[in-house]
């Protein structure tokens, strides 16, 4: 199975970019919804099978990304525990 993971923040995307285990493990970095769509388009036409979002895409950015890729392949976010909401504000904003 190949996978991508891919994180939005202050990244200079396509250069910020990075594989393990001859490929079939990807992390890729993202400024927005945008170029994270015009990537898993990409990374579909290669052949991904599952693309993981960090937390930052939420549930409208995982939907985007599912569009994107036409419901072909699984999407999936990160998401966090209730008890840490405090935590990720602070850490976050």
């Amino acid at each position: 199975m190949k996978f991508a993971f891919i994180i939005m923040g202050d990244f200079e995307y396509p250069k910020d970019k990075q594989s393990i285990h001859n490929g079939t493990a990807q992390i890729i970095g993202v400024k927005n919804l945008q170029e994270a769509c015009e990537e898993s388009k990409k990374l579909l036409q290669k052949g991904i099978d599952c693309i993981e979002l960090c937390g930052a895409f939420g549930e409208e950015g995982a939907k985007a990304v599912i569009k994107a890729t036409e419901n072909l392949i699984p999407v999936g976010y990160v998401t966090h525990l209730p008890m840490q909401d405090d935590l990720y504000k602070k850490t976050f904003s």
